[in-house]
């Protein structure tokens, strides 16, 4: 059984609309849990697009905070899977079989990224190290020379090609398979400290602890991403305080659990490239 959620927040008609629409013709995705924490109920005739959907109104209590009542829901319904789904995103309906098929046969693998792609075909770069400080203050507000493109390409793992199956403690929360049973055992949901930003950094980081988390680049999607964060003061403002408490949990420059998952991804995709791994 696999079930998914989308948390929707004054989202378009079209923009919704294409996301159910990735979801039900996939044809494997038994229930389909729509959270809508818009003010209004302006968005409730989602709920007539399919029989598989689960309209719930809910409070704008954060992200992650939205996406554990689908989690727990998944875990009520006995579901072997569950796709955490931004609303920004298009699939065909071949991803999320090919996707299962992996998962059936990697038992060790708890959660997967497929390829991620901009709509005019550009590689989203989403498989990262575990971020330091020094990474977020260079990515947003220093500028770019030869310097920042080292550490950046180092950051995002540009090495490894963005065309190997490779195992990194972090990646982005834009589509989120999950293994439902992991969830379940080892009590991991989404911390809802977090209302917006990071959710899915801290949430991977401990999956990464139990489990492999996985870049799957056997398919692709499409993310429509708008980097609201660097559009709006509201967003930035939102994105530093995700960021300082993330660092104020895991810590700012001691942190040796990040030191040692990151040397181990890296010398993962150095014997890639030697052809040993």
């Amino acid at each position: 059984m696999i079930t998914a959620s989308i948390v929707l927040y004054k989202t378009s008609q079209k923009e919704t609309e294409t996301i159910v629409h990735s979801v039900i013709q996939s044809k494997s995705v038994e229930k389909l849990y729509i959270i809508d924490n818009s003010p209004t109920d302006a968005l409730s005739w989602v709920k007539d697009l399919s029989p598989i959907i689960e309209y719930i109104k809910n409070k704008n209590t954060g992200y992650g905070s939205s996406h554990n009542i689908a989690l727990r829901k998944a875990i009520e319904r006995n579901s072997d899977y569950h796709i955490v789904l931004n609303p920004d995103i298009i699939f065909e309906a071949h991803v999320i079989p090919k996707i299962k098929e992996y998962m059936d046969a990697e038992t060790d693998t708890v959660y997967l990224l497929p390829k991620v792609i901009y709509p005019d075909g550009e590689t989203q770069h989403l498989a990262k190290l575990l971020p330091t400080p020094f990474h977020l203050i260079f990515r947003r507000f220093l500028p770019k020379n030869r310097m920042f493109n080292k550490m950046q390409n180092k950051y995002v793992l540009f090495n490894s090609g963005y065309d190997k199956i490779i195992n990194p403690p972090s990646l982005s929360g834009c589509f989120m398979f999950l293994r439902v049973k992991t969830l379940k055992e080892k009590n991991i949901f989404f911390d809802e400290r977090f209302f917006m930003y990071f959710e899915d950094f801290d949430i991977i980081r401990r999956l990464h602890r139990v489990g492999k988390t996985i870049y799957y680049p056997e398919v692709t999607i499409i993310h429509n991403h708008n980097k609201a964060s660097y559009k709006s003061k509201k967003m930035l403002l939102a994105h530093i305080k995700s960021a300082i408490q993330y660092f104020n949990k895991y810590g700012w420059f001691i942190d040796k659990e990040r030191k040692k998952m990151n040397k181990q991804i890296l010398n993962e995709i150095e014997l890639l490239n030697k052809g040993v791994y």
